[in-house]
């Protein structure tokens, strides 16, 4: 059996990292001045980022306030409004971060 590689291991993890996320919106400020950048998905009513490969860095709300947008692990100990959807929260909250 081949063991994968370093680069392999981080790659898997940042994916299961990212699909933690219930796409709920708020921290991208849905329920206050939301990021221009943020988009609904009425299929399936989740929201998503249409840069998101691209989205660090300074933007602007919808009502041109300029922010930074940063990784959530930067912002996850700070409240927003909606805070409570955040599926990352609320693995903080109960303590049911991954193990492995």
């Amino acid at each position: 059996m081949q063991e994968k590689s370093l680069y392999q291991y981080f790659e898997d993890k940042e994916k299961e990292w990212e699909g933690l996320c219930l796409q709920c919106g708020t921290c991208c400020g849905l329920y206050d001045d939301p990021c221009r950048h943020l988009k609904k998905d009425t299929d399936n009513n989740q929201y998503y980022c249409e840069i998101y490969p691209a989205r660090f860095g300074l933007r602007k709300t919808v009502k041109g306030e300029k922010f930074w947008c940063v990784p959530i692990k930067k912002i996850i100990h700070e409240h927003w409004r909606g805070d409570y959807l955040c599926a990352y929260k609320r693995l903080i909250k109960n303590n049911l971060w991954i193990k492995s």
